[in-house]
């Protein structure tokens, strides 16, 4: 595969904080992607929360499917740039791994309970995932992944100038150079971000007929796709008008990344990704025509989806079990299962004990934290 000498090469990747042997088939970002794809913590995010809670319906996204879907859209971006697409990828399966059952709400209800004994930040917490909860190798704990991709995960936001605890914890010991801005790849995987949750959360509002597409119909961007979308067909059904719209919306936000990037990249002229890194900008972003747009969308579904009286019943819900989870299982111990309770140590209420009880509570899908609170409040159910 032909990449552009900006691109992140896996030939002179940075290596793995524990060094290990290259494989003889794979590159070290198909690696890493590998690695990801086989983790207890991905498989998770079959029952996770991406906006509707996974009991709502079994056609709305979830944490798993809204990563295959950045992943795809970043895999097409990398290429039009010459990028590396396995980094690119590995960044978009694994950058929603730290996220707690229930979405946003079950993160709201988790760092409310995370005041006292520190802070929960999902970006740091998909830290925590791949380089110490993941259990699956005789010789460290984590996954082993490349620098490149922890970089990424660490970064997904930006430069960290006050990382949380954790990710300045794990720093200090594998410098991941948090004051500059992630690989180029990493920075096409936050994008993807964007335009996979903009284009599914439309669409899945609609589905949910949380709005209309009457009411959407104004959006810029949404509404010339809309139009094409009638122009498709004379009579277009609405579902098969959904469909039309949303992937004419994912096209034009894709389009523009990609040309306002390559005018970004000419404009550098960086010699590597090291001086993609260095630069005082991202390279990869949306024009600011388009930057303004998406603000627009994002304002609207906030205000009508993800604000909804709906939503905010299931997100009060969803924060009190967490909320309550872990207050009983930080208070009684006991109440944690053996190998839980064992890495927690003696004493209550410790911060070491907080850190524990929140890893066990943000490893838990939707299910299985309804379940635990039900075992630990029901005295008919046993468990």
């Amino acid at each position: 595969m032909q990449r552009a000498k900006w691109a992140t090469r896996p030939e002179a990747t940075r290596g793995r904080l524990h060094p290990e042997p290259e494989s003889p088939t794979r590159s070290p970002f198909q690696r890493d992607r590998d690695r990801i794809i086989h983790s207890s913590a991905f498989r998770k995010l079959q029952y996770k929360t991406q906006v509707f809670v996974n009991h709502e319906g079994d056609f709305y996204r979830t944490r798993l499917t809204h990563s295959l879907e950045v992943a795809q859209i970043a895999r097409s971006i990398a290429r039009e740039l010459d990028l590396d697409e396995d980094l690119a990828e590995a960044l978009a399966l694994a950058h929603d791994l730290g996220h707690p059952p229930f979405g946003h709400a079950g993160e709201d209800g988790l760092a409310g309970a995370m005041k006292p004994y520190g802070v929960f930040d999902h970006n740091a917490q998909s830290l925590r995932v791949v380089t110490l909860l993941e259990a699956r190798y005789a010789a460290f704990d984590g996954l082993n992944l490349t620098w490149e991709t922890l970089e990424g995960l660490a970064k997904h936001n930006g430069p960290l100038r006050k990382p949380p605890p954790y990710v300045a914890e794990y720093d200090a010991r594998h410098a991941l150079e948090l004051h500059t801005h992630a690989g180029p790849e990493a920075q096409v995987a936050a994008l993807s971000d964007d335009i996979a949750y903009h284009s599914h959360d439309l669409d899945d509002g609609l589905r949910a007929r949380i709005f209309d597409v009457g009411d959407i119909a104004h959006l810029p961007v949404v509404s010339e796709a809309l139009k094409q979308a009638r122009m498709a067909s004379l009579d277009v059904p609405p579902v098969r008008l959904r469909h039309e719209m949303n992937r004419r919306v994912i096209n034009a936000l894709v389009t523009d990344v990609v040309q306002e990037s390559k005018r970004r990249i000419a404009a550098l002229a960086p010699e590597n990704a090291e001086a993609i890194r260095r630069a005082r900008t991202p390279v990869v972003a949306f024009s600011p025509p388009m930057a303004e747009a998406n603000g627009t969308i994002k304002d609207f579904l906030y205000a009508r989806m993800y604000h909804h009286w709906r939503q905010n019943r299931m997100h009060y819900k969803a924060r009190r079990v967490v909320g309550e989870l872990f207050t009983m299982l930080h208070s009684e111990p006991g109440l944690l299962p053996d190998d839980w309770r064992g890495r927690a140590g003696e004493g209550v209420r410790t911060q070491r004990m907080a850190s524990v009880v929140c890893d066990y509570i943000a490893g838990m899908t939707d299910r299985f934290a309804m379940d635990e609170h039900l075992r630990l409040t029901d005295i008919s159910v046993s468990g």
